[in-house]
This record gives C-alpha cells, structure tokens and sequence, in this order.
C-alpha cells in the first residue's frame, strides 16, 4: 500500500506543523484535560500574544499527566486536531473563548467573531 507524501503529508504531521500550530498541540497534550480560554487567532493562526488562560481539570484517582506523544518530534495528527486547524483557519481573525481539551485533543470550542455583513 501506498503512503501519502509531499506537502498534503507533512499537514498530516506534527512535523510538517506551522510553529504557532504546534505549539498550541503541545499545549493540548500538556494539559490533557482542561481547557484554553482567551486564544487570539490571526490569519488563522493560533497567537499566543497575549497569553491564553489555561484551566488544567485534575481527575482525582486518574492519569493527569502530559500525552505521551507530547515528546515525540513527530507523529500522525488525529482527525480531531486537524478539524480544529481548519475552524481555525476559517476563523481567520477573532477569538477562540473556549477550547475544552480531553485526552489531549480538542473536543469543542466556542468562538467569538464578527457577524457577517448583511
């Protein structure tokens, strides 16, 4: 079976990330379960000026440590986080209030933006 290559692939890893995009990655897989709130999103980047606010959720009796892959240089993305990237980018410019993380990925996010024109 054939493996993708070229640039599609490398969106596909965390390798073939934009830094502003993997830095937020690894600040989902470090918190774990929690949330971002206040992330500023520019041209559909992540923009961590100013600082987002972070809520890390402590589960009593449960792991609460970092995803393991959080120190791997590079691995496949999961659809979740490739989802996130594309609300991100269609966002273009405006505010993410809320991004709930668990496991590591992002499961839902509330977003603040302009209305559109009539």
């Amino acid at each position: 079976m054939a493996t993708p290559q070229g640039p599609a692939c490398r969106a596909l890893r965390k390798g073939g990330l934009f830094p502003s995009r993997r830095r937020l990655l690894e600040l989902m897989q470090r918190i774990a379960f929690g949330r971002i709130e206040g992330l500023a999103v520019r041209g559909g980047e992540p923009c961590f000026d100013p600082p987002p606010r972070v809520v890390r959720k402590v589960k009593i009796g449960g792991e609460n440590g970092p995803r393991p892959e959080a120190v791997s240089p590079d691995f496949l993305l999961k659809h979740e986080v490739l989802e996130l990237f594309e609300h991100l980018t269609e966002l273009g410019d405006g505010t993410v209030r809320c991004l709930e993380v668990k496991g590591g990925v992002p499961f839902s996010l509330d977003v603040e933006e302009e209305p559109a024109a009539a």
